[in-house]
């Protein structure tokens, strides 16, 4: 069997065969780094890292593209707004590069923390004017591209097939295709897209370059397409992201790309679903979005979020709660616990026949679309087989997580972080003074609740010490 995947672009499950059998050509939406990611938008790239494990533990050589998008991310989607850097900005009274630098490290920090992989290329937006600049040239001399009110705009009208990633008409797509969105008067066609914005029309923007059409700074969608084109050549496999980037980032990319280029550029269309709460989509927009950091200040291990995501398929939606999170967490303590009975085995042989068998088996649910569910479930099957011995299992699980990337048989640092500490305190202090009030209901209920999270309290002469196993 080979992989097979949902191809949004042919609304499908299908064969993967990139351009070249050898190597994967593979690009990702990167963040726009005006604020913390939320747990919502870490969900695709915990994906999107599967994804690329995944192809890796098939046999693939992958080679994989990020963008940063640090400048053209307008807070519409429409070529209206404030450009989100700036917006970021004037919340921190901050320039917009020192914004940038503080949130793309918050993010490379969150990738770490849920062992997600920082691509080598790691592009910002603001490092590529001159690709962008080219790609436009190019689209005007074609006639792919026209000039109004001093901005660049591209014509949906030359293309028979613009809206080939979504199935639709245009009399089915609207402008409010996401929050916030108005009309733009400069343009010919509503869905024509700004390729760039010069400074007749925002004059407050901070970061702006000079151009053949006067200064300004490019648009959101070309931006990734000249990033995917100048570090993973003409002819791209798989491109990534939210739903949310299908219409219209990833149709605007396909529409000036191709034009560009004069021929098909990416084969498959990868996006993961939203992550929603009890009441709707998370969004920074809305407010009160949960980060990393702020399970972390919960006594949360991020690894739980990360099985969290993986027990959900990624084109299922996934609802996000306290008690469907408890659940992740109580079953991530126990892959914990189990595993750990094998991290410190050394000796013994491998039972090739039943560790290949395993393998196998943990391959089909990669190649079923991506089905970690089941290979989750694969996982459990070997932990449980009393006819394989340890050693086996050891290796097993070590194969395994090189695509879950839970951590299943790393040690636990004996140092925890402060956040993580000053949590535990704060609980033994709570639970010391339910005691002292009598309140033993009270005082059950915060040690109860700490172990569910894998800390254990142990009361003894000297105090309440507490030990982690995860």
């Amino acid at each position: 069997m080979a992989l097979r995947i949902y191809n949004t672009l042919t609304r499908k499950i299908e064969e993967f065969k990139p351009y070249n059998p050898n190597e994967v050509k593979m690009y990702t939406c990167g963040p726009t780094v005006y604020h913390y990611a939320h747990i919502g938008n870490l969900r695709s790239y915990i994906m999107e890292d599967v994804l690329e494990k995944s192809l890796t533990f098939l046999g693939y050589n992958v080679d994989r593209a990020m963008n940063i998008t640090d400048v053209g991310h307008l807070s519409s989607d429409s070529d209206s707004g404030e450009d989100k850097m700036l917006k970021g900005a004037k919340r921190e009274h901050k320039s917009v590069m020192e914004i940038a630098k503080f949130y793309t490290d918050a993010f490379i920090k969150d990738c770490q923390r849920l062992n997600i992989s920082i691509p080598k290329k790691l592009v910002p937006a603001t490092s590529c004017i001159d690709q962008y600049i080219q790609i436009v040239s190019k689209l005007l001399n074609d006639g792919f591209a026209y000039i109004s009110g001093g901005n660049v705009y591209f014509d949906v009208s030359k293309l028979t097939d613009y809206y080939v990633l979504t199935n639709h008409t245009a009399d089915n797509m609207v402008n409010a295709v996401r929050e916030g969105v108005e009309e733009d008067e400069h343009k010919k066609n509503q869905n024509d897209f700004v390729l760039w914005f010069t400074k007749s029309k925002f004059e407050d923007q901070e970061l702006k370059w000079d151009s053949p059409w006067g200064l300004g700074y490019p648009g959101w969608h070309i931006e990734c397409s000249g990033i995917s084109m100048k570090y993973l050549g003409e002819y791209l496999d798989i491109h990534c992201g939210g739903v949310d980037n299908i219409f219209p980032h990833h149709t605007n990319e396909i529409a000036q790309s191709e034009s560009y280029l004069g021929h098909k550029w990416c084969k498959y269309w990868f996006h993961v679903q939203h992550l929603n709460t009890e009441n709707g989509k998370m969004s920074k927009s809305a407010g009160g979005f949960t980060t990393i950091d702020s399970l972390i200040d919960g006594g949360y291990n991020p690894l739980a979020y990360r099985l969290f995501c993986l027990q959900s398929h990624y084109r299922n939606p996934l609802v996000f709660s306290k008690e469907t999170f408890e659940i992740a967490i109580n079953s991530y303590n126990k892959l914990k616990t189990k595993t750990s009975k094998l991290i410190n085995i050394s000796s013994g042989e491998v039972d090739k026949d039943e560790f290949e068998k395993y393998k196998q088996k943990f391959a089909l649910a990669l190649e079923n679309d991506l089905n970690t569910s089941m290979a989750i479930t694969v996982l459990h099957d070997v932990l449980k087989d009393g006819n394989i011995n340890d050693t086996t299992k050891q290796k097993l699980v070590m194969a395994f997580d090189t695509v879950l990337g839970l951590d299943l048989l790393k040690k636990e640092q004996v140092d925890l972080d402060k956040n993580t500490k000053d949590y535990i305190n704060k609980k033994i202090a709570e639970r010391l003074e339910a005691k002292a009030n009598k309140d033993y209901k009270k005082a059950d209920e915060i040690r109860a609740k700490l172990a569910e999270k894998g800390i254990v309290l142990k009361d003894t002469p000297n105090g309440t010490e507490f030990e982690i196993k995860r």
